[in-house]
């Protein structure tokens, strides 16, 4: 947990007030918990994490549940109404910002996104639903994501379309 906490301290440049950093803090704590001996203890720590959860989802306006996969180096850039789906998996070198929903299309089927690594996603973007979005990967800000979205792709608007990303541009983002 604290080898984890360290690198979510780097990738936020030793930035303890940001609130992305509070966010990853109770996660990797939650995360933590699941390993822990005995079963008592585990409940007293998942009582104390529920707690902290709220608190910090209050504060900040993120919701980011322990549940999630989380890669290296993953970024909230920004505070508010984040909402991303206990389902959802991201790789390494991520970024979100404010308004951002990453969840589920509908209810009756419990799986949301998959990111790859490198994927940043611009403010009050929706990706939703059973999807795959590739390596390197730029989504713009308010765009609707209901497909898949290759590697090396840019995807905008309201449904989004995809776009390859220029040669320079996929480049400089690796």
């Amino acid at each position: 947990m604290f080898e984890n906490i360290r690198a979510d301290l780097r990738a936020y440049e030793g930035d303890w007030g940001a609130q992305g950093f509070w966010v990853m803090l109770v996660y990797r704590f939650g995360r933590w918990r699941y390993g822990v001996r005995p079963a008592l203890l585990r409940k007293l720590l998942s009582f104390i994490y529920k707690v902290l959860f709220k608190l910090v989802q209050i504060v900040t306006g993120i919701e980011l549940p322990c549940e999630v996969v989380v890669g290296r180096n993953f970024v909230i850039d920004h505070f508010g109404g984040i909402v991303i789906s206990g389902y959802a998996q991201f790789g390494d070198d991520c970024r979100i910002r404010n308004g951002v929903v990453v969840g589920l299309k509908n209810v009756k089927e419990p799986i949301a996104p998959v990111m790859g690594n490198n994927v940043d996603i611009g403010t009050g973007a929706k990706v939703l639903g059973n999807i795959r979005i590739g390596n390197n990967v730029v989504i713009g800000a308010n765009a609707v994501v209901l497909t898949d979205v290759p590697d090396n792709s840019v995807a905008v608007g309201v449904p989004a379309t995809i776009k390859q990303r220029k040669l320079a541009d996929a480049e400089q983002f690796s």
